[in-house]
């Protein structure tokens, strides 16, 4: 099985440097799709899904192999090895931010920059720390997805995405985690929302911006600052945008920041 086969990989523009979008939970590329053609005219654009998202290949999906972030990392250097990609622009959302630590980490030349929308390293308490969640509040929330995946799915999407005085854009990130096969969903929420990264973050040595929105319930501006201040020289940008989902409710912010950055 090819790797752009497997991870639906779609490359366009014609740019020297290259940019990869990366999706976060429950969603697929399509999340870009607002954002990624602003580039197109002078960078190389890649965008794909997760193994279990989008039209990804679902029968490579491994449950052993994804029961941690770092396989998701696996399948993300190997988009780049494919591509031939060197010093690429990385651009990843909510997990997928730190899918894109981990993947720097193992492929160090990889990408120069990375720029980390809504990122957490750990979303449950710990001492010292606030993630946002308590470790029962969490397996609770677990609990329900894999009990009511649409049930689930219809109630805490429009509340990740905020911006409740556009309706359309809840219901649009309700469409999409509906759409996610629900045995893969579960497993990848329980995989993303009890991982503790924190450790990884003071290795990265890739130019880091953080992109932090305003009344975002999964990533808040104190977690932002976490990760901003554990990694080296990294520099925080808060956004005008609200939720948790600035590519869709925002993206002409989240535009003008990355070329800002890079």
């Amino acid at each position: 099985m090819s790797v752009i086969h497997r991870n639906n990989v779609v490359v366009r523009g014609s740019g020297v440097r290259t940019i990869v979008f990366s999706h976060g939970f429950g969603c697929d590329q399509a999340m870009w799709r607002l954002v990624e053609p602003s580039f197109e005219s002078d960078f190389t654009t890649v965008r794909f899904d997760h193994v279990g998202a989008g039209r990804s290949d679902l029968s490579a999906y491994d449950p052993e192999k994804y029961s941690s972030l770092a396989g998701y990392a696996d399948d993300l250097v190997e988009i780049g090895e494919e591509l031939g990609l060197v010093n690429a622009i990385f651009v990843g959302h909510s997990v997928s931010a730190i899918i894109g630590v981990l993947a720097s980490l193992k492929s160090p030349n990889l990408f120069s920059e990375l720029v980390l929308v809504g990122p957490s390293a750990r979303y449950i308490d710990d001492e010292g720390y606030h993630g946002g969640f308590a470790e029962a509040d969490i397996e609770e929330m677990l609990v329900s997805l894999g009990d009511n995946h649409m049930g689930w799915s219809m109630a805490m999407a429009p509340a990740i995405m905020g911006n409740g005085d556009r309706p359309e854009l809840g219901q649009e990130l309700t469409d999409s985690f509906c759409r996610t096969d629900p045995d893969i969903a579960k497993r990848f929420a329980r995989v993303t929302f009890t991982s503790d990264n924190r450790s990884d973050l003071p290795k990265v040595t890739a130019r880091t911006l953080i992109l932090q929105c305003q009344d975002d319930i999964i990533a808040s501006e104190e977690v932002g600052a976490y990760v901003r201040d554990h990694i080296p020289g990294s520099e925080m940008v808060i956004l005008g945008a609200t939720g948790h989902c600035p590519n869709l409710s925002a993206p002409g912010e989240v535009v003008a920041a990355i070329r800002a950055f890079v």
